[in-house]
Order: C-alpha cells, then structure tokens, then sequence
C-alpha cells in the first residue's frame, strides 16, 4: 500500500528534476530575445552607436537563433542531447559574459548576436526533445510543453520589465551578467539530466544544405532590414535569399532522390495540420517581439521613457502571458487545441487595436496597459497548443527533425518581427505617432494570417500523430 505513493512521490521528483533546467533554459532564451529593447538608448550612448544598429544586433541574435536551429537539431543526434544542452550553455555564458564587457557595437555583435545566438541554436533542441521522449502520453506532454512553453513566454514578456529594472538600478551590462549567472544555475541543475538515447557519432550531416539554409534566411532578413534605407539593396538580397532557399531544396531533393540523410526530410512538410501549426508559432513570436520592440523603441525615443519606465509598461504583457499560461493546461482540458488558439489570435487582434486607439488620445503610461494584457493573454494561451499540435503530429524518430524546424520557425518570426516592424519604425522616429501606427497595423494584418491559419486546423489535431 505505501510502495504505489512513494513510487509517484519519486516520479514527480525525477519530473521536476529534468523539467526545471528545461523550462529555464528556453525562458532566459526569450528573455535574452526581449530585454535588450529596453536598454537601445542606453546602449546607444554608452557605445556610440544608433536606434538602428542595436535593432540590427537584436534581429541578428534572433536571427542566427533561427538559422543554426535545424542543424543544431541534427547534430544532437550525432553528439547526443545532453552534450549539446551543455555544450550551447557554455557557449551562451561566454557571450553574455563578453557583452557584459562590450567596447563597441561590434563586440557586442560578437557576444550577444553570434556566440548567444549559436549557443541558443545547440541547446533548445534538445528542450524539445527530451520533453517529448520523457513524456510519451499527450497529456503528460501538453503539461510538460505548458510549462516550458509558459517559460519562454514570460521570458520574452518578462524581458523588458526586468532588463528595465536592471539597467536602471545597475546598468545595462549587468543585464548580461543576470544571463550568464542563470545560465551557471542551469548547468548545476542539468547534472542530473539523463540522455535516454545514446549519441550516433556516424550519423552523416548535410553541411551543404545547412550552408544553403543558412544563407537563405540570412539574406531574407537582411533585405528587410534595409528597406527604409535602400530599395535596390532590399530587392538584391531578397532575391539572393529566394534563390539560396531555392537551392537548399533542390539539395535537399536530391538527397532524399540518393537515399541520403538530408538536413531537413521534406516529409515534414507534407502533414497538413504540422504546416498550419508552424504558420501560428512563425505569427506568435513575430508578435510578441515585434510589438515588444516597436512598443518599447517608441516610448524610449517619441516618449522619452527611461528603461525602467519603458520595462514597467510591459508588467501588463507579462501578467497577461502569466496568467494565461498557467490556466493552459486547465483549459486544454476543457477546449480543442485548435478552439485555444482561434481565441489566442482573435484576443491579441484586439490589443493591438487597442494599442492604436489609445497612442493618440493619452500621453499617460497607463494607456499601453490595456493593448498590452490582451496581447498578453493571448500569446499565453495559444503559445503551448500550437508547440503540441506540431510535435504530436510526429512519431519519436521524427522529434529530433521536427524540434529543430519547429524552434526555427519560431526564431525566424522573432527575427522577423524585429526586422518588419522595427525597420517601418525607425524609418522615421521623428514622425511622432506616424511610423509607430503604421507598424501596428503591419502586425495586425500578420495576426489576421495567423488566424486564417488558426481557422483552417482541423477539429483533432491530437489523433494526427503518424507511425
């Protein structure tokens, strides 16, 4: 009668044990994703340098995150989960630590942008696997992808609230000093995270293919970032990332034609409900990060908020993503995957309408915090269904490929994000309300495409997972 209690008592302990350095990876993941907005006037005096070019350092972090996902995916098949979590963590605490000590704009580049970036890339696959080979029930993994889930949102909602305080009270480099200290945290608390397949050191990786992909995507995001400066630059790099992309799928064709492992199986892109799913994760975090940054840049600069009173504005935001997260389970319970979703859009489209009446008819901080809890809610609500939807539409041998697209999609539409909305509003700061609404409404006219596709799952996305 006492081995059954003691027998679960231990289970939970194992599962808190593994769930605790997961969940805060991907949450100081988002978090590094989000507080930097709050600091550009900071970082902008302190190292010479401009709005435009701490936008540029923030889309690249979000951006290399996207491009090195799915080969970082790959190769924890090839060096194991365990070794690639460790492995990205270490790499991470290097770069904070180096952005900590940035001279210039360009080693702050190199710290945050590029070694964060790539550490981000190697260590949030194996989030996302592990879970899913820990968890082989739904329920269990909906619970597990909730928490995780709820971790990133409130780290990229969280992010300017608490990079406000910081760079307030401290500086803005103590900012990166909090990342590296919880990244040293999360290394102490994966010791004991164990990885339940062993690494495949033969396993062949496709480095044409991730060269091609990386490219394309960085060109793609490049263009976009130049067109309030350069028309002819945006159209060039727009086409070198078309044909790049182009390429990467004829390799990868021919791979699959050879009976080669490619970087990325076009299978995955053949499963209709998978598609819709990675459409709605692309549309969420290209929302959250692209409000966050237009929201926050705006009173920095039109305002002349400082990062504390910028970062206080987004405790509505973070409350929102709070709150609804942690009812995710309850109401996946009681309401289809797809239902949860619909509502999450349809609650963001009205903060974002929000956000637009008020601009113009309060200069008061309090007129931000309506628009913002609805976004809030919204994201929190549909950020772990959508996650659910993807990676159950998948048996295990397919986790490690469809973890490593599902995290680059969502990267790609925060770099996204950044790079859309940011760049129609800096291309005229001094506009006033100008430049802030058209950006709002390019998010809105996004959110609607994400509901579209919201609309179009179908009515059990649970029962789709394929042997």
């Amino acid at each position: 009668m006492t081995e059954q209690p003691a027998t679960t008592a231990a289970s939970r302990l194992s599962t808190r044990r593994l769930l605790a350095p997961l969940a805060l990876a991907q949450f100081i993941c988002s978090f590094a994703g989000s507080n930097m907005n709050v600091m550009i006037n900071d970082i902008s005096r302190d190292l010479d340098t401009t709005v435009k070019g701490v936008q540029t350092a923030i889309t690249l972090f979000l951006l290399i995150m996207a491009i090195f996902m799915i080969p970082g995916s790959k190769l924890t098949d090839r060096w194991g989960r365990k070794r690639c979590f460790t492995a990205g963590l270490v790499l991470y605490g290097i770069g904070a630590l180096l952005s900590a000590l940035s001279p210039s704009l360009g080693v702050l580049i190199v710290g945050n942008s590029v070694l964060e970036g790539v550490g981000t890339a190697l260590l949030i696959p194996p989030v996302y696997i592990l879970t899913t080979l820990a968890f082989s029930d739904l329920t269990s993994r909906a619970r597990a992808f909730g928490l995780i889930s709820a971790a990133g949102g409130v780290g990229a909602a969280a992010g300017p609230l608490i990079g406000g305080l910081i760079t307030t009270a401290i500086s803005w480099r103590a900012a990166f000093l909090f990342q590296a200290l919880i990244v040293a945290t999360i290394v102490v608390l994966s010791r004991r995270v164990e990885d339940p397949l062993p690494p495949d050191p033969d396993r062949p990786f496709d480095t044409l293919g991730a060269v091609l992909s990386a490219a394309g995507m960085f060109f793609v995001v490049l263009g976009i970032l130049q067109a309030d400066t350069d028309a002819l630059l945006l159209a060039v790099f727009l086409a070198l990332g078309a044909v790049f992309l182009l390429l990467f799928f004829v390799h990868v064709r021919a791979d699959e034609h050879a009976g080669r492992e490619p970087l990325l199986s076009l299978d995955l892109f053949r499963n209709r409900t998978s598609n819709l799913g990675l459409v709605t994760q692309n549309v969420q975090w290209l929302l959250l990060m692209g409000v966050s940054f237009v929201v926050s840049v705006f009173l920095q600069t039109v305002r002349d908020f400082n990062a504390i009173k910028t970062g206080v504005v987004f405790t509505a935001a973070t409350a929102g993503v709070l709150v609804s997260s942690l009812a995710a389970e309850r109401l996946a319970r009681r309401r289809a995957q797809r239902t949860l979703i619909r509502t999450g859009f349809v609650t963001t489209i009205g903060g974002i309408g929000l956000l637009l009446a008020l601009v113009g008819a309060s200069t008061n901080v309090l007129a931000f915090t309506p628009g913002l809890l609805l976004i809030g809610l919204g994201l929190g609500v549909m950020l772990t269904p959508s996650v659910n939807v993807v990676q159950s539409s998948f048996p295990e041998r397919k986790q490690g490929e469809i973890s490593g697209l599902s995290r680059s999609i969502s990267n790609l539409g925060s770099s996204l994000g950044t790079a859309i909305a940011g760049t129609i509003l800096v291309s005229d700061l001094a506009s006033g309300n100008t430049t802030y609404v058209l950006a709002m409404l390019a998010l809105a006219v996004i959110a609607i495409v994400g509901l579209v596709a919201s609309l179009l799952l179908p009515r059990e996305p649970e029962a789709l997972a394929t042997p």
